[in-house]
C-alpha cells in the first residue's frame, strides 16, 4: 500500500479543512514524549494553535503537560478528531474505538495507511484523512504558509 493507492476522498481538501475548522479536541494516538519525534512536534504545534491535545500512550502518564491515556476508550470527555501515529495494522482497532467514543474524524499521518481502518471509520460516518500530516495541512490551509500565499495544494520544491 502506498500513498498513490489512497482513495482521493481520503485526501480531499474540503474534508481536511472541515476537520481542522471544527475540531477543538484532538486525541493523538502514539504521541511520544520525545521532542525529536514527529508526533511530539505535531502535538506541540496543534496545542500552540489552539487545539486541546490529548495524548494516547499506555507507556506514559503525562506528555506535553497533559494526562496521557492508555487508549481512546479511557478518555472521559468528548474527542473531535483522532490523529494516528501508529503502525498501519493498529488502525482498524483504533478506528473502531474512534467510532465507539463518538469522534467525528480519523486522521492517519504520513505512512499510516490502512484501508480497513479507513473503511471502518467511513462506514460509521467519520471524516477520514489518510497519508497526510495534520500539522502540515493546518499550516498549508490555515497557518503561515496560507497567509504567505503558498497554498498551492501541493507539497513540492518544483516551480
Amino acid at each position: 500500500m502506498t500513498v498513490r493507492d489512497i482513495p482521493p476522498r481520503w485526501q480531499d481538501p474540503v474534508t481536511i479543512l472541515g476537520i481542522l475548522n471544527t475540531s477543538e479536541t484532538i486525541a493523538i494516538v502514539g504521541l511520544s514524549p520525545n521532542e525529536l519525534r514527529a508526533s511530539n512536534f505535531v502535538g506541540f504545534y496543534l496545542r500552540r494553535h489552539g487545539y486541546r491535545v490529548v495524548p494516547v500512550n499506555p507507556r506514559e502518564t503525562s506528555i506535553l503537560g497533559e494526562r496521557s491515556y492508555p487508549d481512546l476508550r479511557a478518555i472521559p470527555f468528548k474527542i473531535d478528531a483522532v490523529d494516528v501515529f501508529r503502525a498501519p495494522d493498529a488502525v482498524p482497532g483504533i478506528a473502531e474505538d474512534a467510532v465507539r467514543i463518538g469522534a467525528r474524524a480519523l486522521w492517519c499521518q504520513y505512512g499510516v495507511i490502512s484501508f480497513d481502518g479507513g473503511r471502518v471509520a467511513e462506514e460509521a460516518g467519520l471524516g477520514v484523512v489518510m497519508g497526510r500530516c495534520m500539522k502540515v495541512e493546518h499550516a498549508r490551509h490555515l497557518g503561515r504558509m496560507h497567509w504567505l500565499g503558498f497554498n498551492t495544494g501541493r507539497i513540492t520544491a518544483r516551480r
